[in-house]
């Protein structure tokens, strides 16, 4: 007679076999996170950090309750900023004066966009342009945070903004499918 007795050797194989069901429940679930929340996690996101950037180009954009009246600073370039694209930053073809402005007014513009989902693939587009750019020509060791970037950006033109989205109204409104 012999019995069948558990060795060392088994134990893995028998371990593994008890995570196997946990586990693919485990992937299962995450499977089933909605593109729309990952797609507003995502434009919250990339739009702070490029709204951030942003603020650091201007001077007195802010929007201010006086009184319980709305106070709009109006906003103006940095004194060091153009100093900045001119040394440090350095663009070819494109003049600090012009350059300094323009990065002001698009880390503006994009991220609120993105933010309330309006022509969000071509606001995430405009912004994975600036990144490779500043990724080629300003910051080339900085890849893992302009990757980071890219891949939210990448994710917000492929899948586009979600439902919770102005896009998604429009979408709705003329019958077209936005996801």
């Amino acid at each position: 007679m012999t019995t069948s007795t558990s060795t060392p050797a088994d134990a893995p194989s028998s371990s593994l076999s008890r995570l196997e069901g946990p586990i693919r429940c485990a992937i299962g679930l995450a499977g089933r996170i909605p593109d729309s929340l990952i797609a507003l996690l995502g434009r919250f996101s990339i739009a702070a950090v490029f709204w951030k950037s942003g603020q650091t180009k201007v001077q007195g954009f802010a929007i201010d309750i006086v009184g319980g009246e709305f106070q709009l600073g109006m906003p103006r370039l940095s004194d060091s900023i153009i100093d900045l694209f001119r040394d440090e930053y350095r663009l070819p073809l494109v003049p600090p004066e012009i350059a300094a402005p323009m990065a002001a007014f698009a880390e503006h513009l994009f991220p609120l966009l993105i933010l309330i989902g309006l022509a969000t693939r071509f606001s995430a587009l405009a912004l994975l342009v600036m990144t490779a750019t500043i990724q080629l020509l300003v910051y080339p060791d900085a890849y893992p945070t302009h990757g980071v970037w890219a891949a939210v950006l990448l994710f917000l033109i492929a899948r586009g903004p979600g439902a919770v989205s102005i896009d998604r109204l429009i979408a709705r409104r003329f019958a077209t499918k936005v996801r």
